[in-house]
């Protein structure tokens, strides 16, 4: 591919490249790049909104360039304040061992994990000395570090902020200096940590790093990035049926947002086909199996498939996902909803019962008080396209 063409590729979808003449510059060279992606493991689970990011890399890779995926171990210690109104609690050593056994895990179903350089910020940040810290910080100035929006605003709100916060994006951006990253991805919320990376690049008389930041995934609800605790999430180990059955969910606005960011489509092709006549509906179903086969397999594509168009097409309830109660006993309706793994958190139940996404047999539940006593092919759906199936 000419230089050109790699340019499109690469920037297709991608919120900002900063700077864009830089980036043609590197890529004109015709060397590998080393491009850093870093991520602290402060939690188990990765969600469609994370891989994001990683199909971008994909495209490096796939172009020969060297991915390198960096762990955060050291910088999850202090945690990222990046979009917080208070102080993050600080991960112990073991939490962050095995987030990080689970990120690697579930990181393969997309990168080539055999073609990717695995590294580690405690390697350099936990042989840092007093004066090693005191030096770095020398380097950037006070002003700088209270340019960043979550900084300006908890200091407007007389909100505190630790000293330790202060020093995140120093250490993620002397991360790219000791790495000598010629291209540093990530989400558009992470754009000023990025920077700090560029920025200290130059203090220590390296080549800047250009910065590509990749827009944030909305959710199922349409609104908010997708987010474990608001409960919007496709995640990567869901069961391919229920997955199929939540992308289906999303708004025609929201599915050539996910064909781009998940599927590397041009938007003006989504567009065109739809005014070519191709109906959303069928557009959706082909982007959920895409994103299933992509993620998961082809088998596990055709039978999400053939298992929607049973249930909401057909109708053929007897697709529904069966789900084995060890008990008859009446219950609450959110341990129920909870049993079935429709929902991760209470407060996501009372959303979805007080909307009136839940219902059994067919009959709308809407008092989060209410008690289910469970029958033999008793249904529950939840939401437009999850139904389940009760035995014993």
């Amino acid at each position: 591919m000419s230089v050109k063409n790699d340019f499109e590729l690469l920037v297709n979808g991608a919120a900002n490249v900063i700077p864009e003449e830089d980036f043609k510059k590197k890529l004109a060279t015709g060397k590998p790049l080393t491009i850093k992606f870093g991520i602290d493991p402060t939690s188990s689970d990765l969600h469609l909104g994370h891989t994001v990011v990683l199909f971008k890399l994909r495209q490096f890779q796939e172009l020969g360039h060297q991915v390198i995926f960096l762990i955060g171990d050291f910088t999850a210690r202090i945690g990222d304040p990046t979009g917080r109104s208070k102080t993050r609690p600080p991960l112990t050593k073991e939490q962050i061992a095995q987030h990080t056994k689970t990120y690697l895990d579930q990181v393969g179903k997309v990168l080539d994990i055999s073609n990717i350089t695995i590294r580690y910020n405690s390697e350099w940040l936990e042989k840092f000395t007093a004066d090693d810290f005191i030096r770095l910080c020398s380097r950037m100035t006070v002003a700088r570090i209270l340019e960043r929006d979550d900084f300006k605003k908890r200091l407007e709100e007389r909100t505190p902020i630790s000293m330790h916060e202060l020093l995140y994006p120093l250490l993620q951006g002397y991360d790219s200096v000791a790495l000598k990253a010629d291209v540093e991805l990530g989400g558009t919320d992470q754009t000023f940590n990025l920077m700090c990376g560029r920025w200290l690049q130059e203090q220590y008389g390296q080549e800047p790093q250009v910065i590509l930041t990749m827009p944030l995934l909305e959710g199922l609800d349409g609104v908010n990035k997708m987010s474990k605790s608001l409960g919007n999430t496709v995640g990567i180990f869901d069961e391919p049926s229920d997955a199929f059955g939540k992308l289906m969910s999303i708004s025609d606005v929201l599915m050539i947002k996910y064909y781009v960011l998940l599927l590397g489509k041009k938007a003006s092709e989504i567009e065109q086909a739809i005014k070519d006549g191709a109906h959303p509906k069928e557009l959706k179903k082909q982007m959920a199996y895409a994103i299933i086969e992509r993620l998961w397999s082809k088998k596990d594509a055709d039978y999400a498939q053939q298992q929607f168009e049973a249930l909401f097409e057909k109708r053929d309830y007897s697709q529904a996902t069966p789900v084995k109660l060890a008990s008859a006993e009446p219950i609450w309706i959110v341990d129920l909803l909870k049993l079935l793994e429709a929902v991760e958190s209470s407060s996501q139940a009372k959303r979805l019962i007080e909307s009136g996404a839940v219902h059994i047999d067919g009959v709308a539940i809407t008092d989060f008080q209410a008690r289910i006593t469970p029958v033999e092919g008793m249904q529950v759906r939840v939401g437009k396209h999850r139904i389940f199936q009760l035995t014993f």
